[in-house]
């Protein structure tokens, strides 16, 4: 039968290529592979949380990725590899290892220097991960944790709530999550540290 996929509003699209890397062979349904993934991503957290990190780790290439693998090596072979399609957003896929080095190295400036509060840099340095778009898919999952370890390994304070829903689902926490990441896009960052604490 073969998996088939729905797409919501501010979702990426997966190229065939990249569904061929679909570990679990009897997964059909987008709600089948919601699941699966979720299992894995509960993994990671759990990694996260019985871990201590350091800033010069946190903001390397090598965490980024094997952040990602953590949270889906389960289920796609491709998990922890940066993307080698183009996408309905992010860069294109040769600027990925630039805009990203980039990022580390701005976000190791704002912590050294604190030119903002811990909760502004893991955000925007989350936004900034999302914008970037590094793999084929899980990149808005995946910046919320990396958001959620800088704010709690880094900087010792709560994880964020992210308006405590799903936030893969239809409805209005996920309409409020894409307002508020699309007004940071224009680099106000207002919305996005209110939803990311409520």
């Amino acid at each position: 039968m073969g998996l088939r996929l729905h797409y919501i509003d501010g979702q990426t699209p997966l190229a065939e290529e990249e569904i061929a890397g679909l570990r679990i062979p009897g997964i059909a349904t987008r709600g089948e592979l919601d699941e699966f993934e979720q299992q894995n991503i509960e993994q990671a957290i759990q990694w996260t949380l019985s871990r201590s990190f350091k800033t010069e780790r946190v903001f390397t290439v090598d965490f980024i990725k094997s952040v990602h693998r953590r949270m889906y090596a389960d289920v796609w072979t491709w998990a922890g590899k940066f993307r080698e399609t183009e996408k309905n957003l992010g860069v294109l896929p040769w600027q990925i290892a630039l805009e990203l080095k980039k990022l580390l190295d701005d976000a190791l400036f704002w912590h050294e220097n604190k030119t903002c509060t811990p909760d502004e840099i893991a955000l925007r340095f989350k936004h900034r991960l999302v914008s970037i778009h590094c793999f084929s898919n899980g990149n808005g999952r995946h910046s919320r944790l990396m958001a959620d370890i800088i704010i709690e390994k880094l900087f010792r304070l709560p994880v964020f709530s992210w308006g405590l829903a799903n936030l893969s689902d239809t409805g209005d926490p996920r309409a409020a999550y894409l307002k508020a990441i699309k007004t940071a896009d224009q680099g106000d960052y207002k919305l996005l540290l209110a939803f990311a604490r409520s």
